[in-house]
């Protein structure tokens, strides 16, 4: 199950009386980003594969609506993240292919 955080955004005062209680159409712009993805769980859960993907990803396009700077964030870090991943997945194939030749070489001493 995804556990999706459902923050008031940073758009609104600390101060202002409204920061306290969001307003009614964020409050069920939120209450329906919730609704839909646990319905689309519940429908997964259920083997309704099609609808239940269909309703998480309403789900998930409401919560993207809701948290739009946490997405602009995301999306201005997703070049970094990607460069730390390929970085990652460059010394695995090194790891694995030192492994390959270690293992051929053994594989040399052992056949004679």
């Amino acid at each position: 199950m995804v556990v999706v955080p459902l923050a008031a955004s940073g758009n609104e005062s600390e101060n202002s009386p409204a920061a306290s209680h969001p307003s009614d159409s964020m409050f069920w712009l939120r209450v329906a980003a919730a609704g839909s993805l646990a319905l689309g769980g519940v429908l997964l859960m259920g083997g309704k594969r099609r609808a239940g993907l269909i309703a998480a990803a309403a789900g998930t396009a409401l919560v993207v609506l809701d948290q739009q700077d946490s997405v602009r964030t995301l999306w201005t870090q997703l070049p970094s993240y990607l460069e730390e991943v390929h970085g990652i997945l460059q010394r695995v194939q090194g790891a694995v292919d030192e492994l390959s030749v270690q293992g051929e070489r053994l594989r040399t001493i052992w056949s004679r």
